[in-house]
């Protein structure tokens, strides 16, 4: 991967903690080809080394400053409450609109000024003419971290069409290097890569949706918040 309180991501913090993260799975071409945006990660990373994630990563300080253009859906604003005693909901989507931006260089927004001054981490973003809209964005699936490694994350995973997106889908020109092999990946071919676990649950639910329909009845929850490991609905 790639989150005002003791689990937001400083210079002081313990990264091996717990932390609220956001992620984001673009979904391209869904009524003809469904491909999916993916990445790989770095060999040196400490989290998920070599594998092929969704762009996504912690929750700041800032995330948590920034107004949304257009308010989260009521379902999904329930269901990230849920079992939640941190960060906010509208922190954990512009958490994944930034991981977005920084990761991709694309631009999940509406056009719009910024009413106070730009965080650092949004500057280009707000100098090409946009604000963070999160209007395509539905929360799907929740997973936590299993204790043991040497990052730990309580990420919500947003799904959004790639129909949301600003500007050109295949130009990563302004992606910051997290990321490498940047590419949409066809649903169905995307267990070829070397994908973390969690990914491949998250593909199928992906794979679910794109016959059920959104919002999803309930969000799949991997809670791994103790020794023992849950499976939950949010509903």
């Amino acid at each position: 991967m790639g989150e005002t309180d003791a689990r937001v991501q400083s210079p002081e913090l313990d990264k091996s903690a717990l932390r609220d993260a956001a992620t984001v799975i673009v979904l391209r071409d869904r009524d003809t080809a469904p491909k999916v945006l993916m990445g790989q990660r770095g060999s040196k990373a400490a989290f998920m080394p070599n594998k092929f994630v969704f762009p996504g990563g912690a929750v700041d300080a800032d995330d948590h400053r920034i107004a949304l253009n257009t308010p989260l859906r009521e379902v999904c604003d329930a269901r990230l409450r849920q079992a939640c005693a941190h960060s906010a909901p509208d922190a954990m989507v512009i958490a994944a609109i930034r991981e977005l931006w920084e990761e991709t260089g694309l631009i999940l927004g509406q056009r719009g000024d910024w009413p106070a001054p730009v965080p650092a981490d949004w500057v280009e973003f707000a100098e090409r003419g946009y604000v963070p809209d999160p209007g395509g964005a539905y929360f799907i699936f929740r997973a936590i971290t299993p204790k043991g490694r040497p990052r730990r994350f309580d990420a919500r995973f947003f799904l959004v069409d790639a129909d949301r997106i600003a500007g050109d889908l295949d130009d990563f020109s302004g992606a910051q290097d997290e990321l490498s092999h940047l590419q949409w990946v066809p649903l169905d071919r995307a267990r070829e890569f070397d994908l973390p676990f969690i990914t491949e649950v998250v593909l199928g639910e992906v794979s679910q949706i794109l016959t059920r329909g959104l919002p999803p009845q309930s969000v799949p929850f991997f809670d791994n918040s103790t020794d023992l490991s849950h499976f939950k609905r949010l509903v």
